[in-house]
């Protein structure tokens, strides 16, 4: 292993819009650690990916600490650091709805994935990162997490209104700028991606192509320096919060 490939955890990435940010990244020169729920579909994602780079699978499941915990372990003996975490895994649910109606068991699923769920990566991370030179957090968001574009009436995404999932990216985005605050100084930068309306299976295969969506996050994955930290954005720029 080179000193300077950087080595990057991708979770959720067996599939959909983490496959094509693990498969961009692996082209750039990245050893990804493929992370995943079903090690057998891990594997065959790897599989689909060994042309491009080094890719590996590895367990991560975000109801199951003891899976986190272990790859953490695997991290530490192997590559003794992480370059890269983008926290892609997340879920939407079809009980999620407005506020009077939306299924409270929905939300907090919700939350246990998106938010919570994230938050403990994070933490179990964070010492690897740390042993990086230049540390990157990139946490898949969306516009649906942003307060000023809900409270726009002309927001294009307006119509699409799920109390648990917007709540979770608003709160997965209050992580990105206080964990950006709180290593302020250190070579770590932490951000925010909205990726759009990506044809998964989260939208129906519907919106833009998955390529288009991944740009932004490898984009802050793989930032320079003097890049920003504590920020949201799409590929068109800034996100308001």
């Amino acid at each position: 292993m080179k000193a300077n490939v950087k080595i990057a955890l991708v979770t959720g990435a067996n599939k959909g819009l983490g496959f094509e940010i693990s498969r961009q990244l692996a082209q750039k020169g990245c050893t990804i650690l493929l992370g995943t729920r079903n090690m057998e579909r891990g594997a065959a994602a790897a599989e689909k990916l060994k042309d491009v780079g080094d890719v590996q699978p590895i367990e991560i499941d975000y109801e199951r600490s003891d899976t986190i915990e272990r790859a953490v372990e695997t991290i530490k003996n192997k590559f003794g650091r992480l370059d890269i975490l983008v926290n892609n895994a997340g879920i939407a649910d079809s009980a999620d709805g407005l506020p009077i109606k939306t299924d409270i068991a929905a939300v907090e699923r919700i939350f246990a994935t998106n938010f919570i769920g994230t938050l403990r990566v994070v933490q179990a991370m964070l010492p690897l990162v740390k042993q990086s030179a230049s540390g990157r957090i990139v946490n898949i968001s969306s516009g649906l997490g942003s307060l000023t574009l809900n409270g726009d009436p002309t927001y294009k995404s307006v119509q699409y209104r799920m109390l648990g999932y917007g709540a979770s990216k608003a709160a997965l985005n209050m992580l990105t700028v206080q964990l950006a605050s709180e290593l302020q100084g250190t070579s770590i930068k932490v951000n925010s991606a909205a990726p759009g309306f990506t044809a998964t299976d989260a939208t129906g295969n519907m919106g833009k192509p998955v390529e288009e969506g991944a740009t932004e996050p490898v984009r802050l994955a793989l930032l320079e320096d003097d890049g920003p930290t504590g920020g949201f954005f799409e590929q068109e720029g800034k996100v308001p919060w």
